[in-house]
């Protein structure tokens, strides 16, 4: 049976340990989500896949919270200190924010369950083997569902459209499918959630979702072999057909249910502008952004503490009716002290008489070893009680490691 207390320690731990990493990069984002609006509009104004591959940037945002430069670099460490007392220290703090994320992850998620409720009940058709959902609902087309996309069009445009302004309108969203910008839209939603202290994700979502409708629109026009024109004039119809809103349009959180009409008056902008790409050097800029996106994830792995960090350090305390810490000058101890799996070495002569120096009695307890997860904030460390009555020159202190525990097992993985 589990001890609660521990249990109840284990779960304060996490609190404070991933609130500490998610407040830093929340920090991160601020800076990050300026300087893709600023490529977007002085550098990718006009080009429309650069723009797109722009918001990749931010998939290297969760992982910047263990950088050894919060705690090795003077500049960053003085900047950054406070907030990491904080977070470390102060405990309700870290249940608010964890309550935050709970909070934005049930509103926007909840949303999306019920939009995939509401789906579901909706009238089903075929069109050319394409299983569609159809609504009376006067609302833009849009997909829902990541494992099973499903593709929904309001009644109106099934029974207005002709076969191959219908085909055009599905390609859409079936070229959504198959960017995976619904993913991307999940992991936007996931970003939102874990920095939910910066509202700007949420302020500048609009352009991430604009980004993925343009490269959606442009790779749809080469891809059909129609004109820009032909597909600019499906997309009026659409604005003209769907002029006036329903009041009962579900709070979409997906691809296009919740296009404003506006935007779609921009997108007839970028339709104007197209001009054939070429898709091999397009396939070239992926490739290049994926392995840049690969490389800056490599390094911050390299410049980060690892969930676990082992520690040699080597600490020498004694208890003679209250605890005290007699030296934890790990160079010095480690002349006198070393240790393996099971046995601690101690060498006696040098020992004794550094505890005679230091004026040392009582239980003498040395502390080594071990694991920390960030510097100051959760560890744990081997210990046991030197003994003074063995006559060896190197006594062999036996222990029995805490790492089998079950508590601290977890603790090492999480």
């Amino acid at each position: 049976m589990p001890d609660w207390r521990q249990l109840a320690s284990l779960i304060n731990f996490c609190t404070a340990y991933y609130t500490t990493q998610l407040v830093r990069c929340a920090a991160f984002s601020f800076v990050l989500i300026g300087l893709v609006m600023l490529l977007r509009k002085i550098f990718f104004s006009e080009r429309t896949f650069l723009r797109g591959m722009s918001w990749a940037l931010f998939l290297v945002i969760p992982f910047l919270g263990r950088l050894k430069m919060f705690y090795e670099n003077a500049a960053v460490l003085k900047a950054t200190w406070r907030i990491t007392a904080v977070t470390a220290s102060w405990l309700w703090g870290d249940r608010i924010y964890m309550a935050g994320i709970l909070m934005t992850a049930i509103c926007i998620f909840g949303k999306r369950i019920r939009l995939q409720r509401i789906v579901s009940g909706m009238e089903k058709v075929m069109f050319e083997n394409v299983r569609i959902y159809v609504t009376d609902m006067n609302i833009t087309p849009f997909t829902v569902g990541l494992l099973k996309p499903k593709i929904v069009l309001p009644k109106v445009m099934a029974d207005s459209y002709s076969k191959d302004e219908l085909k055009s309108v599905i390609q859409h969203e079936q070229t959504h499918i198959r960017l995976g910008h619904l993913w991307f839209g999940f992991a936007w939603d996931m970003l939102r959630c874990l920095l939910w202290i910066n509202p700007l994700l949420t302020v500048f979502q609009k352009h991430f979702r604009a980004d993925m409708e343009d490269i959606c629109d442009r790779v749809c026009i080469q891809s059909s072999r129609r004109t820009a024109h032909e597909y600019g004039m499906v997309l009026l119809k659409t604005l003209k057909l769907l002029s006036s809103k329903s009041e009962g349009k579900p709070p979409a959180v997906t691809y296009a249910g919740e296009r404003e009409f506006a935007d779609m008056k921009r997108r007839m902008g970028e339709i104007a502008s197209f001009r054939p790409y070429r898709k091999k050097l397009c396939v070239g800029m992926l490739a290049t952004a994926f392995l840049m996106i690969a490389a800056m994830l490599l390094a911050v792995h390299t410049h980060s503490y690892a969930r676990c960090n082992e520690s040699r350090d080597i600490l020498v305390g004694n208890y003679d009716g209250e605890p005290q810490v007699i030296s934890y000058d790990t160079e010095e101890l480690s002349q006198m002290i070393s240790y393996d799996d099971r046995y601690v070495y101690v060498e006696r002569q040098a020992f004794e008489d550094f505890l005679e120096e230091n004026n040392a009695e009582g239980e003498i307890w040395i502390v080594f070893g071990g694991f920390y997860k960030l510097p100051g904030l959760a560890g744990i460390a081997e210990s046991c009680i030197y003994e003074s009555s063995s006559k060896d020159r190197i006594i062999q202190i036996p222990y029995e490691s805490i790492r089998n525990y079950w508590y601290y097992e977890l603790l090492e993985i999480l």
